[in-house]
């Protein structure tokens, strides 16, 4: 399953050209299925243009009704996309929810690691595991002549988890086919799975799946003072 825990700026029914509504049995909404996952995401809600112009406490409680007020079994795994930073979605999931684990996704450049550091110690302090780093668009393939350049420099996620202890899980390149599959909402594992692109996903994705196979999360520490 996926679940879109962007609240602000949901991208799940372009990525996956998703345009109808859930269904309810009349208990609970019912997750619109793509390409065999189970996908639930504000964005099926409103117009694709509309602002969600909603304080903390409203983007808890949406975020907590698409959890448990969504049929989501049975599933092997639920993927939640997170929006950028440490804000309220991410407390609320980390709080709320027994997370097997969290997936930290930058690109190269220092201003975004700045960023991606603070989600781990967030995590960390909630006590859940970081299955790895990603680093996104990590160098420019030329499509004309497959030479690769570094424009938002290389390696900085790679250095980033050396530092914090943390697996590196490997690189997405930065190329015009992955944008072009995704904004047609097929994305490039769907449309063109035997492309270098798609199986650099798909080795991320394997390697993500080994991790939740070792994961596990700390007892919580009690102090007694």
């Amino acid at each position: 399953g996926l679940l879109d825990a962007d609240i602000y700026g949901p991208s799940l029914p372009r990525l996956l050209n998703i345009t109808e509504k859930p269904e309810s049995d009349g208990h609970t909404l019912l997750p619109i299925v793509r390409h065999g996952i189970k996908t639930m995401s504000i964005g099926f809600l409103v117009k694709e243009d509309e602002a969600m112009i909603w304080r903390g406490p409203m983007v808890q409680s949406a975020l907590t009704q698409m959890l448990n007020d969504v049929t989501w079994a049975p599933l092997d795994v639920l993927v939640l996309d997170m929006p950028p930073g440490t804000g309220d979605a991410q407390l609320t999931i980390a709080q709320r929810v027994p997370l097997k684990g969290a997936v930290i996704v930058s690109t190269p450049q220092d201003i975004a690691l700045i960023d991606a550091r603070k989600g781990i110690a967030m995590f960390n302090k909630t006590q859940v595991p970081i299955l790895g780093v990603v680093e996104n668009m990590s160098m420019f393939v030329c499509p004309d002549c497959g030479s690769s350049h570094a424009i938002f420099g290389h390696g900085g996620a790679r250095e980033t988890a050396e530092k914090l202890h943390a697996p590196f899980l490997g690189e997405i390149p930065l190329v015009p086919r992955i944008r072009e599959t995704s904004d047609s909402g097929q994305p490039i594992s769907v449309s063109a799975p035997e492309s270098a692109e798609a199986k650099a996903f798909l080795d991320l994705a394997k390697k993500v799946a080994a991790s939740l196979e070792t994961a596990s999360r700390p007892a919580p520490k009690i102090v007694i003072e």
